[in-house]
């Protein structure tokens, strides 16, 4: 036995096995054509990177469009509603303090009012105190009723200038050389003797009603549009006491006045008349509701 593992050749002219030809062998088939690969497809240039936001950006973008919860809005309305409230108790602890600027005499003369307004509410509740005494003490009431309404007719005529009136009081009188004094300081005259409790007034002959106006005309004023002239007079019924201080108080009629170079006198009388009067008016609609 032979060491060499080589095959023993087959030597020519052996066929197969069983002794025929052996048949050729069929040539190879040619390679099939690989189709070449496409061109590779050209790609675009990358963009260029977007620039970094810088943080007020980013703040930005995170506070618009604004991201409102409900519960944000109810704190909102709560928040809005308590300002209101302090904004008006602020304001109203302004107005109770204006006086807190005012001057020493507006003071004194704001003191003098209210107390001369208190003593006059306490003298009307006096007496209509004393009137429902003798009501129901009086024999005979209906009588007594009658006197009370004769009076009453009679201070009602006073204060509609229908009838004439005579009492203590004050005689005012306002001299104008320089022709600085206006209307609405006249008013003013008339309404602080109104607060110091004149009963019944009346200027150069013209009876003062609660409906009286004051208007500036050439060379005077006037009176519910009838022309009067300076020297001005005012005749006042009421408590001298009264009258007279109210317009002499620091700051009052009497130096407003005299700052325009008018001069004021006032002088306290024990009588005065006030005779002018006016007609009585008849209403058109108005009717006592009385049976």
């Amino acid at each position: 036995m032979s060491t060499n593992d080589t095959p023993p050749e087959r030597p020519e002219g052996s066929g197969t096995p069983g002794g025929g030809p052996v048949p050729p062998v069929p040539p190879a088939p040619p390679a099939a054509s690989v189709p070449p690969a496409p061109p590779a497809a050209s790609v675009p240039p990358a963009a260029p990177a977007a620039p970094e936001e810088t943080g007020r950006q980013r703040l930005a973008a995170g506070l618009w469009p604004p991201r409102v919860s409900r519960a944000q809005l109810i704190v909102a309305l709560l928040l809005f509603v308590l300002g209101l409230g302090l904004a008006i108790q602020v304001r109203s602890n302004s107005d109770s303090s204006a006086l807190r600027g005012a001057r020493q005499e507006d003071l004194v003369r704001i003191l003098d009012e209210l107390d001369g307004r208190t003593k006059r509410l306490e003298d009307e509740k006096q007496r209509l105190e004393d009137q429902r005494r003798e009501l129901e003490s009086s024999s005979n009431q209906a009588e007594e009723a009658r006197k009370q309404t004769v009076e009453k007719e009679r201070q009602l005529g006073i204060l509609a200038g229908t009838v004439a009136a005579q009492g203590p009081g004050i005689t005012l009188r306002i001299s104008d050389p320089t022709g600085q004094v206006q209307s609405d300081q006249l008013l003013d005259t008339l309404q602080e003797l109104r607060a110091a409790g004149a009963e019944a007034i009346q200027v150069n002959g013209v009876r003062i009603v609660a409906g009286s106006y004051f208007s500036d005309e050439d060379g005077g004023v006037g009176i519910d549009g009838k022309k009067i002239t300076q020297p001005y007079e005012f005749k006042v019924i009421g408590k001298p006491q009264d009258l007279e201080p109210a317009l002499n108080i620091p700051g009052g009629v009497v130096q407003t006045l005299e700052k325009e170079q008018a001069d004021v006198a006032v002088v306290r009388s024990a009588k005065i008349t006030v005779d002018a009067l006016r007609a009585a008016e008849q209403p058109d609609y108005a009717r006592s509701s009385s049976p």
